[in-house]
């Protein structure tokens, strides 16, 4: 197992409330400006009937607005609703009135003076965007009501349909839209999870000495030699793109002089007229260097590692390979925790979720490619989506299940938790410390980063609480053959 990939092994954990957040964060914004701006409605005791059967049931308190539509609700899946309602006339007329007398006082009509505009003349000249208006206030006031009313935890955006109306008539419309999914969690504590046994060889304490080292490598002028070797960096003149290709294509320049050189282009090179073909450069070498690395000694150590001695620099690197491994196991036991939560826990997820964050996941891919500029030609993205919607799927679930549990065993991150992780990130940004202050002083920023807490805090609950069973690395097939010599 190599430690240096524990980076990449802690992008699910984090992708999962990522995505949580920014989608609690696109919910939010759009119930704000579509549903949940209301009018402040005075309530009143009422025996509401149940909508589905029309049966009366208990008695609560609900809103005037509530108890004048009638609502049906169907369960077309476990994680899709349609909503039907109707308004009765009385609602529908009020609601006209409120719009014409709001424009009344804000059109400007030859003749008549502001707010004193006869109705008719406004019906003539702007009918059609009034009842526009109160249908788009009409449903988004019930339905707003309804959600709330009714506990519904939408994950989409609703699908609306309306049906003709006039000003003296009810109103009716449907919307379907996808809801989180009911189910119940009851084995996540003292689940058994597997830590293979591993330790830091000798090896790989002298690999990360090495990387180490050639990181504090010199590039110096050769001399005394004219022709380009393998190895060896060299500054050219020539037109076109650097390619991988170019590596071997140089070998055996001489400086000074234009030479021809064949590059072959891969197959599946974008540009179709060169794809798998070799194309001719006309280049000089100007200058050859070469890398020269600094011995490994005590000095070495006290240069660049701040340590006494270079055995003292080992036992640091050990340390802190130690240090990484005990990291990455540990991420490693929590994405064990989701894995076996999701075996116990099978439940439909909302296509609207997956496929929000397949595109989130393919929007980090492309970002990815676009980074490194050694990197292999992208796959087709039909293809990175069909291998991206599985990840995709399992992230929606983990998400959900460790919300439910997080709300279950009542895990939540004060303001104070907050403000220390702000600062914590603050002095690891150095010199972007207050413009990363400036993100987190809006309400919305610190409300995503209480999120991202949450969950991190409910898998560091769930793994204090696990059962944590040793078990030795399997035997790789090399091994099993050397114990058979």
């Amino acid at each position: 197992m190599g430690v240096g990939n524990f980076y990449s092994a802690l992008q699910v954990i984090s992708e999962q409330w990522i995505f949580l957040h920014l989608f609690l964060r696109e919910w939010r914004n759009w119930l704000d400006r579509k549903v949940g701006l209301l009018s402040p409605l005075a309530d009143r005791d009422v025996n509401y009937a149940a909508g589905l059967n029309g049966r009366p049931c208990n008695k609560r308190r609900v809103s005037w607005q509530e108890a004048v539509m009638k609502i049906d609700i169907d369960e077309l899946s476990p994680v899709q609703r349609k909503v039907r309602v109707e308004l009765p006339a009385e609602t529908v007329a009020g609601e006209f009135s409120r719009a014409y007398k709001n424009l009344s006082q804000r059109a400007r009509v030859k003749g008549f003076r502001s707010g004193k505009i006869p109705r008719s003349v406004l019906q003539g000249m702007y009918g059609d965007e009034v009842k526009g208006e109160v249908r788009s206030h009409l449903v988004e006031e019930s339905l707003g009501e309804i959600v709330k009313e009714r506990n519904l935890q939408i994950v989409s955006r609703p699908e609306v349909e309306t049906a003709e109306f006039d000003e003296n008539g009810p109103f009716s419309f449907s919307a379907i839209f996808e809801v989180k999914p009911d189910f119940e969690v009851k084995t996540y504590l003292g689940l058994e999870v597997e830590k293979v046994k591993i330790a830091i060889t000798e090896a790989q304490v002298e690999e990360a000495l090495q990387r180490l080292q050639e990181g504090h490598a010199r590039l110096e002028l050769v001399e005394g030699r004219e022709v380009v070797q393998k190895g060896d960096f060299v500054t050219l003149d020539f037109e076109g793109m650097i390619l991988p290709q170019f590596e071997d294509a140089v070998v055996g320049l001489r400086l000074g002089e234009r030479q021809t050189v064949a590059v072959n282009y891969p197959e599946n090179y974008p540009n179709k007229e060169i794809a798998g073909k070799a194309v001719d450069f006309s280049i000089v070498a100007r200058e050859i260097k070469q890398k020269v690395l600094p011995a490994l000694d005590d000095e070495f150590a006290k240069d660049h590692g701040e340590c006494a001695s270079l055995d003292e620099l080992k036992a640091r690197i050990r340390e802190r390979l130690e240090h990484e491994l005990g990291q990455y196991q540990k991420e490693e036991l929590k994405e064990k925790l989701v894995s076996r939560l999701i075996e116990a826990h099978p439940f439909a997820v909302p296509p609207s979720m997956v496929e929000r964050q397949t595109r989130y996941l393919m929007e980090r891919y492309q970002n990815q490619i676009a980074a490194q500029r050694d990197a292999e030609l992208p796959a087709p993205m039909e293809e990175v989506r069909k291998n991206l919607e599985p990840r995709a799927t399992r992230q929606v679930q983990a998400t959900l299940l460790v919300e439910k549990i997080a709300q279950l065993e009542h895990i939540e991150i004060s303001d104070k938790d907050v403000q220390e992780r702000v600062d914590a990130l603050a002095r690891a940004a150095g010199e972007r410390a207050k413009p990363l202050r400036d993100v987190y002083a809006r309400a919305e920023a610190r409300d995503d980063l209480r999120a991202q807490m949450v969950f991190e805090r409910t898998l560091e609950y769930l793994l204090e609480r696990a059962i944590v069973k040793e078990v030795d690395p399997p035997i790789s097939k090399v091994d099993e053959q050397a114990e058979k010599r």
